[in-house]
């Protein structure tokens, strides 16, 4: 299985999606989008921003466990990952989002 962004409704009406590995494991999860075409437009904007190391912020949660954000270039944020068990792991979900976003194919389960 290749990695894919899986796009489908949210709570209120609205979409969100997330960027799976090949594995099947979730690498990044959007905001809420109010319309089907925002949502989409956001993938498109991961798919740019995704190659661009100084995109991601790279942080520390609550819980002490690293995540990272992934931003546009006017700084909102197209999506977060889960928290990592190291930073070296977190580094190693950053790289796939790297390498898999720019062609992942899109799911549609709206």
């Amino acid at each position: 299985m290749a990695a894919k962004f899986e796009l489908k409704k949210a709570s209120n009406w609205q979409f969100m999606f997330n960027l799976k590995a090949a594995n099947g494991e979730v690498i990044l999860t959007s905001e809420t989008y109010m319309s089907k075409a925002a949502a989409t437009d956001g993938i498109a904007s991961v798919r740019a921003n995704a190659p661009i190391d100084a995109r991601y912020d790279r942080r520390i949660a609550a819980n002490r466990q690293p995540y990272f954000v992934l931003r546009a270039l006017n700084s909102e944020i197209l999506g977060t990952s889960e928290t990592y068990s190291s930073a070296q792991a977190m580094e190693n979900g950053i790289a796939a989002v790297k390498r898999d976003a720019p062609n992942a194919p899109l799911a549609d389960l709206t």
